[in-house]
């Protein structure tokens, strides 16, 4: 394994070169996964203009529109590491309401936020239709091993002392469900590619031979 650094800027051209590329012609459907301190969504944003200028239409998605509702996710409390791990977000209706439709002979009409968090119910947004060769990039935490089918895969990675130190305060107690997902999924593993991202002004791409 070597670990290449990069700049911020040459890793999103270096991405947006490497997910345009996936599937020409047709839909691309791409995680972005990460704890909240590697800004999976803050690179998602980043990609959008370089891929359009690639020629490809992006979508984005956040796995963080897609909680289950309260009563669900909530049942052992707001700080139980394997209730986050296992029951916050509805997978389920990503794959049905996200990644399904835009399968090979999908309808690519999807659905982009599935639940209002403040309230609590539906958000009732209308359905969007996503072009033939457009890129979805879904970004959010604890993505991969879930049997969702992706086309392309990227993990930012943290070291355990990394994710410790930069978690905020009231998210700290999550810290064993991402100890959980390191030791269960092994996502560095997983991952077609995996960012580096202890610090953010200094990613690295690590490859494997």
């Amino acid at each position: 394994m070597r670990v290449r650094p990069i700049t911020p800027t040459g890793l999103v051209n270096e991405l947006a070169d490497r997910i345009a590329g996936a599937r020409p012609g047709s839909w691309a459907r791409v995680a972005l996964d990460g704890a909240p301190p590697a800004r999976p969504g803050d690179l998602g944003d980043a990609l959008v203009a370089p891929l359009r200028l690639r020629g490809r239409d992006v979508v984005r998605v956040s796995a963080s529109a897609f909680l289950r509702q309260a009563s669900l996710r909530l049942e052992y409390g707001r700080t139980d590491p394997d209730s986050f791990h296992d029951d916050w977000f509805d997978f389920g209706a990503l794959e049905r309401e996200v990644l399904g439709p835009l399968a090979p002979g999908g309808s690519g009409q999807v659905l982009t936020v599935l639940r209002d968090v403040r309230s609590d119910r539906a958000a009732r947004l209308p359905y969007v239709p996503v072009p033939p060769g457009a890129v979805l990039l879904l970004d959010g935490g604890l993505l991969l091993g879930r049997g969702l089918p992706f086309d392309l895969t990227v993990h930012l990675w943290l070291s355990p002392g990394a994710l410790d130190r930069r978690l905020d305060d009231d998210e700290r107690w999550t810290l064993p469900a991402y100890a959980r997902y390191e030791h269960d999924t092994q996502p560095v593993d997983a991952a077609d590619i995996v960012v580096k991202m202890d610090d953010l002004e200094h990613p690295a791409l690590v490859e494997t031979a």
